[in-house]
């Protein structure tokens, strides 16, 4: 019989048609076979890899979500991916070691001064007083720092340019109502230099970092700062942060009247455990009683901020105080050269000192994380919802005897102390002081 090759054309054709219709579904089921093939590999390989960092074996307090328990915490691309128990740690191209310790969101300064600079005659706008905020958040766990009153509206892009964009920190800011901001007190007393109107448009424009307004250190007997700052706030839509200022040569301005008549539910009074001749104390300092109408101001909605700072945190307003029921919304360091080396230190210090007074570790957390988010309106920060932002402070807490003071030099004692092991932000391990963190998978 001739072969193929040899038959007639129109009877090889077919042939040939038949063979290829045959070797192209052979091929396409081979094809099929082949594409599952790829996909189970696929997604076994990325089961494999389905965390960046898992945080195994620490102690979470999450004040937003209810959590105060032993829970494992998966990241991946920068953001809480998983909040459970026993996470399975293959499952991460990382593994951090909590166990023993407390892991918190990334803790919220809502008090310092980052306007770092070399200007002279600018103490805490552009100039010396200021520290840059990188060298002080991380290794506290702080993750989100806000200036409280450095730059103006004359200088916020100066600020911005200098501080917020080349920190690694998350930097906020509360707008001094001065427009050339916290120079220092002779500047501070220009009214003329206090614009609400133009507070409020820089402030909008600028919405993404600014948060609020600040007044401080007017030493006039005059209400007309108050009411230009909380006048900004009302432009804005947004919250003051008040710190009286005074003057030794006169009565000081009544906070009573602040509270009733002046601020808002949300705005913020600071330094509230201050003992100073020239400020109206929340404990009077004849009875040793905490006056009566703090709680009810703080009832209404008016936030209270320790601000401690070099000159700002007394014993004899916070014992009293706390034993009275009163305790602060938020733990503000106000940070400065002239706080970070003397009572105040860091963050975690003042959280420490917290504890010796006798608030629970809890307590501290959530007036460091979510309180303070609240309080700026920041409520993408300050928790481990999954899918937020992944800041997150891994602490420790050493027992001992540890002593605490207080600007006037009082000293207390407790046996605890705060010390942070590592700092996530966005999902990046930025400070890790004992080596927790296993070596990255490749």
């Amino acid at each position: 019989m001739p072969g193929i090759v040899e038959a007639r054309p129109c009877i090889r054709r077919k042939i040939w048609k038949t063979l290829l219709m045959k070797h192209k579904t052979g091929f396409m089921k081979k094809m099929k076979v082949y594409f599952l093939c790829a996909l189970l590999f696929s997604a076994a390989f990325t089961k494999g890899q389905t965390y960046g960092i898992v945080i195994k074996g620490g102690h979470v307090i999450d004040a937003r979500n209810n959590i105060n328990e032993l829970m494992d915490v998966a990241i991946q691309d920068g953001k809480i991916a998983r909040v459970a128990k026993n996470i399975d740690t293959s499952l991460a191209r990382q593994v951090v070691d909590a166990r023993g310790m407390y892991v918190t969101p990334g803790l919220i300064d809502i008090h310092a001064h980052v306007f770092a600079g070399t200007e002279p005659d600018h103490e805490d706008s552009n100039g010396f007083d200021a520290l840059a905020p990188d060298g002080h958040t991380f290794r506290s766990g702080v993750t989100t720092v806000v200036d409280c009153g450095g730059p103006g509206w004359k200088d916020f892009a100066t600020f911005k340019k200098n501080i917020i964009d080349e920190s690694r920190t998350r930097v906020l800011a509360f707008l001094n109502i001065v427009g050339g901001g916290m120079r220092g007190v002779k500047w501070e007393q220009d009214f003329d230099d206090m614009d609400p109107k133009k507070a409020a448009e820089t402030a909008l424009a600028n919405k993404e970092y600014i948060v609020g307004f600040k007044l401080a250190h007017v030493e006039a007997e005059s209400w007309i700062p108050t009411e230009r700052v909380v006048e900004a706030g009302r432009l804005a839509n947004m919250p003051v942060i008040i710190d009286f200022g005074g003057s030794d040569d006169h009565p000081p301005l009544s906070i009573e009247k602040l509270f009733a008549d002046y601020l808002r539910p949300g705005d913020i009074y600071t330094h509230v455990f201050t003992e100073l001749k020239r400020r109206d104390p929340i404990v009077d300092l004849t009875t040793r009683k905490l006056k009566p109408f703090v709680i009810p101001a703080q009832r209404k909605g008016i936030i209270f901020d320790v601000g401690f700072g070099g000159g700002s945190f007394n014993f004899d307003q916070a014992i009293p105080a706390m034993k009275a029921g009163f305790f602060p919304n938020t733990m503000g360091t106000d940070l400065h050269r002239g706080s970070v080396n003397g009572a105040m230190k860091n963050q975690l210090n003042v959280l420490s000192t917290f504890l010796a007074l006798g608030m629970d570790i809890p307590a501290v957390i959530s007036r460091s994380t979510w309180a303070p988010a609240q309080a700026i309106r920041r409520e993408e920060l300050g928790h481990l919802s999954v899918g937020a932002i992944a800041d997150v402070a891994i602490l420790g807490v050493r027992k001992g005897n540890f002593g605490f003071r207080d600007v006037a030099g009082k000293k207390i004692t407790g046996a605890q102390r705060f010390e942070c092991e590592m700092t996530i932000k966005g999902g990046r391990i930025v400070y890790d002081l004992n080596a927790i963190a296993s070596p990255r998978k490749r």
